[in-house]
């Protein structure tokens, strides 16, 4: 059979090292960075799309969307189950259980059930607390040696924390009460951050993911069943929405997110990648203001101050001798 495209041995060879640049490019880099900010930023929106109608009307549970976005993250993950397994240590599998406890199952039922109270522009922005609490958890539990440049880190991005509380002072007690359900699910995830360094070093990332997510599969299971799900009127429009919504968030909000953002430390190094955390609160904010949520003067410095805290955290300490 004749090709449909005749390629010359100059074509072939022009068109490999065109994809050689693109591929080595930093736009592929800049493309995965992006793409990981608007699908991490939109997850806030996308739990309150399961949650509720278009008039605010609650449709599911908070229960039953974070048992979905796990259930369907395990199960995109499940065809890659046994590869990851084959090669992995007996002595890694309890941690990597663990890790998908502490780093994805309780945190998306914090998130879900805070945001039946609090704006999704606040849970982004209190999301960017997470490499703050990796440095404060991974020093009081992991013996972490912490610098002075991570210290200063850590006291400006409280500060900005407390100044995002305080300019939602004026909401009811219970609006700032649930916001401590977000700031739990950023310290678990510090603690399983630190986890996964100490304990899962010589495991990779993906295989962690895979065991971790299909792991959870039966718990998510039981909630489902638990909490009624299967006896909700999913055939309405408004409750099959709501359902794809939260599978959608399981699948890009979680498991292919987490594919690609080890993608982007391969490619990039893990500096670029965390990097992300920087973009994901604007996203989430910009989705807020579409959707009508009040955002302040006050939130947004709030936020940028927490922000310049995990900038000075993880800036790198001047060498000796540097006339920087």
């Amino acid at each position: 059979m004749k090709p449909f495209i005749k390629i010359n041995n100059n074509n072939s060879q022009y068109f490999v090292t065109f994809a050689h640049i693109f591929m080595s490019n930093k736009i592929v880099n800049w493309a995965v960075f992006i793409l990981l900010c608007i699908i991490w930023g939109s997850s806030f929106i996308l739990m309150k799309w399961g949650m509720y109608d278009k008039d605010m009307k609650p449709i599911l549970s908070p229960w039953h969307v974070a048992a979905l976005r796990m259930l369907s993250s395990g199960l995109v993950m499940l065809p890659f189950l046994f590869y990851s397994l084959k090669d992995l240590p007996k002595k890694a599998i309890g941690p990597v259980l663990l890790s998908g406890w502490l780093g994805s199952f309780f945190p998306a039922f914090l998130f879900c059930i805070a945001e039946t109270r609090i704006d999704g522009a606040l849970t982004g922005s209190l999301n960017s607390l997470t490499p703050i609490f990796v440095i404060l958890t991974g020093a009081l539990f992991f013996g972490t040696r912490t610098s002075s440049n991570k210290l200063i880190g850590v006291i400006v991005g409280l500060f900005g924390s407390f100044l995002l509380l305080y300019a939602n002072i004026s909401k009811p007690p219970e609006y700032l009460t649930y916001t401590g359900f977000v700031i739990l699910a950023t310290i678990l995830y510090g603690i399983n951050v630190n986890m996964v360094q100490n304990k899962l070093a010589g495991v990779s990332s993906v295989q962690i993911a895979t065991i971790a997510f299909t792991g959870l599969i039966p718990p998510s299971l039981i909630v489902l069943l638990v909490s009624g799900f299967f006896k909700e009127p999913l055939h309405e429009p408004a409750y099959t929405l709501g359902t794809l919504a939260s599978c959608v968030l399981g699948i890009l909000g979680t498991a292919a997110a987490s594919v690609l953002f080890y993608l982007l430390v391969k490619r990039a190094g893990g500096l670029f990648a965390s990097l992300v955390t920087y973009g994901i609160p604007f996203v989430a904010i910009l989705w807020g203001v579409y959707y009508g949520e009040k955002v302040t003067i006050m939130q947004v410095i709030g936020l940028c101050i927490i922000l310049l805290g995990v900038y000075l955290a993880n800036k790198p300490p001047k060498k000796v001798g540097s006339t920087e």
